[in-house]
This record gives structure tokens, sequence and C-alpha cells, in this order.
């Protein structure tokens, strides 16, 4: 039988954890695992739950009892976090990134895969308390940082399509006004893609007047659906009203000005430490 060292041991938990945030693994997983004392594993995971606090990973839990085992809580220290939103503002701004009609070129920093974790672990440290079931996002740009937060939650990622599509199934279609232009819009959700009642958190890249966010609550609402909260990455200071109340946002875009190429991007402090 093979000896595993302690560090071999910690390595391998760490890894375990970090893959499975908000999930309770089990303490006789790795007693089996490591042919190894149940007190052994608990001392490894004692060295992991310190370093983690130390330097502000996140939370270590662990459940005694027959169905014991221990649990990891991805948190981001208030100034990394600080400091992560004001280098995404500074992007932001580059005048670069004006585009006609007043709007600003974002893709590059949404699709970024960092980027949209970082966001991620912000919007599931947000909610985590409130027990999401799901998370549910509108395609396509918001896509990421809602995958990304549904795997910090470790729950399933639901998209509402913009648009009906025969492969769904049977679906829901919502006919909504998009808040900024006042276009009418349709937007779908299979009936197989979300169970009824289900407790939901709305993650989505940006909203202007909160339209399109209103409508997703509308579909929501036709399955039941419990909505703790929407967290969006970016939202407009104009209108300062929204037709959604219950919101977060990372970023507040103040002003675009296509004369003098000026963008004027400042965090909103709309998030919880």
């Amino acid at each position: 039988m093979e000896k595993w060292r302690r560090s071999e041991r910690v390595s391998v938990i760490t890894k375990c954890l970090l893959e499975n945030p908000n999930k309770l693994l089990s303490l006789n997983y790795f007693t089996n695992l490591f042919q190894s004392a149940k007190s052994s594993i608990s001392e490894d995971i004692s060295i992991i739950r310190d370093t983690f606090q130390k330097f502000g990973y996140g939370k270590i839990e662990t459940l005694t009892g027959a169905g014991g085992g221990v649990m990891f809580y991805p948190e981001i220290k208030p100034e990394d976090k600080n400091e992560f939103i004001k280098a995404i503002a500074m992007r932001l701004q580059d005048p670069k990134r004006i585009l006609p009609g007043g709007f600003i070129y974002m893709a590059d920093i949404i699709f970024d895969a960092r980027v949209a974790q970082k966001v991620g672990e912000i919007f599931a440290q947000h909610f985590m308390a409130e027990a999401p079931q799901y998370v549910v996002t509108m395609e396509t740009k918001g896509i990421p940082p809602a995958l990304m937060t549904a795997k910090a939650l470790n729950v399933p990622l639901v998209v509402i399509r913009d648009g009906s599509r025969v492969t769904e199934g049977t679906s829901v279609s919502l006919n909504y006004v998009t808040g900024s232009s006042k276009q009418i819009r349709t937007m779908t959700l299979s009936r197989r893609a979300l169970p009824l009642e289900s407790r939901v958190v709305i993650i989505d890249d940006f909203m202007k007047a909160g339209g399109t966010a209103k409508g997703m609550v509308d579909l929501l609402s036709e399955f039941k659906s419990h909505v703790l909260g929407i967290g969006v990455l970016v939202d407009t200071g104009f209108p300062e009203r929204k037709l959604v109340n219950n919101y977060c946002s990372l970023l507040k875009l103040l002003s675009v000005d296509e004369q003098n190429k000026r963008i004027a991007v400042e965090p909103t402090g709309r998030i919880s430490e």
C-alpha cells in the first residue's frame, strides 16, 4: 500500500475543494483515497483552512457526524475585489472603445475567461447566502459571467434564448419591450430547462433601463420561480430609475462623450463586502 505524504494529501484535497465550491465532500472519500485515518485528514483540512483564511481565498467548514464532510466557500477580500473592479473601470475608459451611437465595446472584457471568473466569484459571494438553485441569463454576452457565477455557486446555468429554437422542445415565450430603444422583442425558455418554483438569481453583462431584466423576471414568473436578485457587470447612470429594483452592479457607465472621446466609468459600491 502506497504511503501518501502530508504535502501530497494537502495538494489533492485543495484541488478537490477548489473544483467543487459549495459542495459537501465526504471525509470518507479522502480516507479511502489516501488510506489514512480521519484524524490525519482532519489535520490536513485544518492546514488548508488556516492557509485559505490567512490569504483570503475563502472559507472552509467541516460537518461532523455520519454524513459529515468538508465544504469550501470561495471568497474575495474586499481590497482585492475593489482593486479588480477599478482595473476593469480603467480598461473600459479607453477612448478607443467608443462606438457610434454612444455605445462602448465590451466584448473583449466580457469574454476574457479570467475576468469572467473573478466577476462570477464576486457575484457568487454576494448571492451565496440566498441559496440559489439556478443562475439565469440572457444569451449571448451574459453567458460568461453567469456561467462563472454558476460554477462558483456549484449550481446549473439556465440560458434564456433571444427568440425561439426548435431544438428546445416545448417552450414559454414572452414579448417584452427594451427599456432604452422601446423595441418589442421575444425571449424564450424551454420548459425542460427550469423546474417550477426554483430559487434563481439573474446575471447579465449590461443594464441600461432594465427592460431585458424585467422581461426575464416576467418570464421566470411563468415558471413560478423565486428571483432572489439580479447582478449586472455594468449599468448606466441614465436613466437613473430602472424597470427593476432588486439588482446590484459592479460598475456604472456615467457618460460617453463621442466628440471629446471620453468615457466615464466608476465602481458602483452596490455589491456587498
